[in-house]
């Protein structure tokens, strides 16, 4: 069941690149409500909401209630255009849902157990493939996130989609069967301290008179 997130918005009466100016004076965000074949809706946000959502992560699979002057939306967080200079958002695109209409999400992995994981205790590397999979989902069993347990693997080991947890009612977008996510690499050799231990001895010697 996809968990709501709600947002408080105003309604613009205005499109354009003056009427989006004017919306940042007023020390608001201009953002776009588009999709479900209905008009576009021009909303305001306050911008202390966006980076709010943007700073908890997986804020591309949340599903946000958009309530605009008592009228309520859901919509996915498609895009925020940040300024070049000082981080801040400019300005934001939603899509809206429709109920039985499949949309796209990137949906972020959380990995656990990475702590007992033998081939990491004996000096293996985690390699990250994906940190998060693209997914084609209704709205209705869009996943917050999907996990992984890595308490088993051991060096050469390697977690693949289908180890993935809370993947039930959605289908990868990657057109590849059971696809890498994560390995668990054999420890680098550095080749080099031999030869340097090799010389050190050789560079204490005394000189010969």
């Amino acid at each position: 069941m996809t968990q709501f997130t709600k947002l408080e918005a105003s309604s613009r009466a205005k499109a354009g690149k003056g009427a989006a100016r004017a919306t940042r004076r007023a020390g608001q965000v201009p953002a776009v409500v588009y999709g479900a074949k209905q008009e576009p809706t021009l909303i305001a946000l306050d911008p202390r909401l966006v980076l709010r959502e943007m700073h908890k992560g997986g804020w591309r699979s949340r599903v946000y209630d958009i309530n605009v002057d008592g009228a309520s939306t859901t919509a996915l967080m498609r895009e925020v255009q940040l300024h070049p200079v000082t981080d801040q958002p400019v300005h934001v695109d939603f899509q809206r849902l429709a109920a039985g209409e499949r949309v796209h999400v990137e949906v972020r992995i959380i990995f656990t157990g990475e702590e007992k994981s033998p081939g990491i205790k004996r000096g293996g590397v985690l390699n990250i493939v994906r940190h998060s999979v693209d997914v084609s989902v209704d709205p209705a069993n869009i996943p917050d996130a999907f996990t992984v347990d890595l308490s088993q693997l051991d060096i050469h080991d390697n977690v693949r989609w289908d180890d993935l947890k809370g993947t039930e009612n959605v289908t990868p977008v990657l057109q590849i069967p059971n696809f890498v996510i994560a390995t668990v690499a054999a420890p680098t050799v550095d080749d080099t301290a031999p030869a340097e231990a090799a010389a050190a001895p050789a560079a204490k010697a005394p000189a010969k008179k």
